[in-house]
């Protein structure tokens, strides 16, 4: 049976849970929903498991910090004897303007902590992704303050139809793999 483990990065606390840098986290809570499942407390991180379409399906929201992210995933991933082809990491993108998704197989950590982990931790960039575009309108040397605010009103309001995109993109993930969810993505300019 396919075995999947989707990780999804974020902060915890309650203090970060709405911030721009925290999108992993609330994909997964909203996929975790689709999925009936509920986030248990195991080792690095909170974790729900369920089935869908034969496959098994893991989600991880590290409980590590972004910084550390590397440490939850490269457990969980040899704790639940995952395929690196099976295994995606969504987080925010400041690259890519707020609404667009796009899908990776690899890559650089474009400076994000989480990636950066990830990478030193696996000791490779091979491996697929989720960005979630969040935008980079904040001025010089402001990045962490932009990353750790909320979302403004006007992305608010499209936050949630986001969320749920992402979601289904996953289950294309999880069923047909990252060049579908790629084809699927990245042939728009905005979705």
């Amino acid at each position: 049976m396919d075995k999947f483990l989707i990780v999804g990065l974020g902060n915890p606390g309650d203090s970060y849970q709405e911030t721009r840098h925290n999108i992993g986290f609330k994909v997964l809570d909203f996929l975790a929903e689709q999925l009936n499942v509920s986030f248990l407390d195991e080792k690095y991180g909170l974790v729900a498991s369920g089935k869908y379409k034969g496959r098994t399906i893991y989600l991880l929201k590290p409980t590590t910090f972004m910084n550390l992210s590397g440490k939850a995933v490269a457990y969980h991933l040899i704790n639940k004897k995952i395929q690196m082809s099976n295994f995606l990491v969504v987080a925010d993108d400041l690259h890519l303007s707020f609404g667009m998704l796009k899908a990776r197989r690899k890559g650089s950590d474009g400076g994000h902590n989480g990636h950066k982990d990830i990478i030193d931790k696996l000791q490779t960039n091979q491996y697929p992704r989720l960005k979630f575009g969040i935008g980079n309108s904040f001025p010089t040397g402001q990045q962490s303050n932009y990353v750790l605010s909320q979302w403004s009103k006007d992305e608010e309001e499209q936050i949630n139809d986001l969320i749920n995109k992402s979601s289904s993109e996953i289950l294309t993930f999880c069923m047909m793999g990252i060049e579908s969810m790629m084809k699927e993505l990245n042939s728009h300019k905005k979705n």
